[in-house]
């Protein structure tokens, strides 16, 4: 879970009078979220695919993001991840490692 504040960086140029956590940010800690999944021995492991990527609702100042991630049966290396607000689902990928 993060807490999603106004005293983040990004949201003073994204967008003025308007505050939007960016989507690739949003995708970076679905990524990350992946990585607490992965073995140690794996660190070697980057981020290679993102596939399905959706993003339903803005996120901004003053959200708590909730990060879910499930890793696919058939492929050790590829996660099925979503970001809640609440229980309001706001973006969702397939992301793969390599």
């Amino acid at each position: 879970m993060t807490n999603v504040t106004m005293n983040e960086e990004f949201f003073q140029g994204h967008f003025p009078g308007n505050p939007v956590m960016p989507g690739v940010l949003i995708v970076e800690a679905l990524a990350q979220g992946c990585e607490v999944l992965l073995d140690n021995d794996r660190s070697a492991l980057k981020l290679s695919q993102i596939k399905k990527a959706r993003f339903r609702e803005m996120v901004k100042p003053g959200d708590q993001l909730t990060i879910k991630v499930k890793r696919k049966l058939k492929d050790e290396f590829i996660f099925k991840t979503e970001a809640y607000i609440q229980d309001k689902l706001v973006c969702s990928a397939e992301l793969s490692f390599s």
